[in-house]
């Protein structure tokens, strides 16, 4: 007897978590190659293998400073986007201590590789740090910034496009008034570049972070602007490398996969976050219009394009995550995940949200491999999971 050979259904794949990293693009990786094999000479070293690494370097800073719209003399390589970030805080806050200046501030969310310096200077007792509230949209308001620096504040920190909520923050307005108060502004703009013109002149910012795995680059990358005479004290020491501002043997290969997805990202930007804004945009309609007791998250139209945030009543964001997982689709939380314990999002608590919300909410990042099938995926599942988890929390 024969047996009938039983069917499977492949399960399709949903990758919407692009916020949190993003997949290397192939002409990247290509961009790459020759510097993880056959050019692999230290670009400190004066032989031809040195001044082969050395040339990859140089050329990789002209281009993306051509990007960013600064000197080549203003861009710092780093080991990644929080690297970039703690350089910018430690750095400022320190180099102004020896001036008699001790107060940052910050806005309340900020990711954590800004949030946690500040923490941490504060702890030590190395500067005062004020937080700077939000609006239920998740925006800061310039009058709140006016109002909080003092004459020895020494560092703003705000990001332009928060990796949670995808709100833009008025990074512009915000420069002018610390420029006008001669206070150094920094911002992290890893979730940003890529996604909107940035450009360090036009935004009139001192310091600036971007990450090249947030836009098909390598992990373990990034760099930071600093404008010409702002005063920096380096985070590592050891070397000259950097112009004696991070030391270290530089990635060679990542650097060049940085400035190449760089301008693969600003390339193809605007048309491209056109569609992922129209995509979410029909995501957000259809959970507002099938599931009640959603609330969107971030301001609507101020947003980069492809990043939506809900919360949903009656969940806890674990189910939700291990759930959608199950299923094939891949997002992330509004919370951090401490051990034995789940903590509400630092953003959406000080954006107001009560904390059975805070600790139910599903962020949908999406990139260039997603399509309106994608969103069609997630509405199947959504609706059904959220039903199911609401039906277990009742009888609990």
């Amino acid at each position: 007897m024969l047996r009938k050979k039983r069917r499977y259904t492949k399960m399709r794949k949903v990758y919407a978590d692009h916020n949190a990293t993003t997949p290397l693009a192939p002409e990247v990786l290509e961009a790459m190659l020759p510097y993880l094999g056959e050019h692999y000479g230290n670009a400190s070293s004066v032989h031809v293998f040195g001044r082969e690494a050395r040339a990859a370097i140089d050329d990789a800073r002209v281009r993306l400073t051509k990007l960013l719209g600064c000197g080549e003399s203003e861009l710092v390589f780093t080991g990644g986007g929080t690297e970039a970030d703690n350089m910018a805080v430690f750095g400022a806050a320190r180099a102004s201590r020896r001036r008699g200046s001790r107060h940052i501030l910050i806005s309340s969310v900020e990711h954590h590789a800004v949030l946690h310096p500040a923490q941490y200077l504060e702890k030590t007792g190395e500067c005062d740090v004020t937080y700077l509230p939000v609006t239920r949209d998740c925006l800061v308001d310039p009058d709140d910034l006016r109002r909080a620096i003092r004459n020895d504040t020494v560092l703003v920190s705000i990001m332009s496009a928060n990796n949670e909520t995808g709100t833009i923050q008025p990074v512009k307005e915000l420069a002018a008034i610390c420029r006008e108060r001669g206070v150094a502004f920094h911002t992290d703009a890893v979730q940003s570049f890529g996604k909107q013109p940035v450009n360090v002149n036009d935004w009139g910012v001192d310091l600036l972070s971007i990450a090249a795995h947030k836009f098909y680059g390598p992990k373990g990358v990034g760099a930071l602007f600093i404008r010409r005479g702002t005063k920096i004290d380096p985070l590592l020491f050891g070397g000259s490398h950097e112009n004696d501002r991070r030391a270290g043997t530089e990635n060679v290969a990542a650097i060049v996969g940085l400035a190449k997805a760089a301008e693969l990202a600003t390339a193809t930007m605007g048309e491209e976050q056109h569609r992922l804004f129209d995509l979410t945009e029909a995501l957000g309609a259809a959970i507002a219009e099938r599931i009640p007791g959603a609330h969107r998250n971030g301001h609507p139209k101020q947003r980069i394009g492809n990043t939506i945030n809900f919360s949903f009543e009656g969940c806890e964001e674990e189910g939700l995550l291990l759930g959608l997982d199950l299923e094939g689709i891949a997002v992330s939380s509004g919370s951090a995940c401490a051990v034995g314990s789940l903590e509400p999002s630092h953003v959406l608590k000080a954006m107001g949200l009560p904390h059975e919300l805070a600790r139910a909410a599903v962020r949908f990042s999406f990139g260039t491999s997603n399509t309106a099938k994608d969103v069609d995926c997630i509405l199947e599942v959504l609706p059904k999971l959220i039903d199911r988890l609401r039906s277990f929390s009742s009888k609990v």
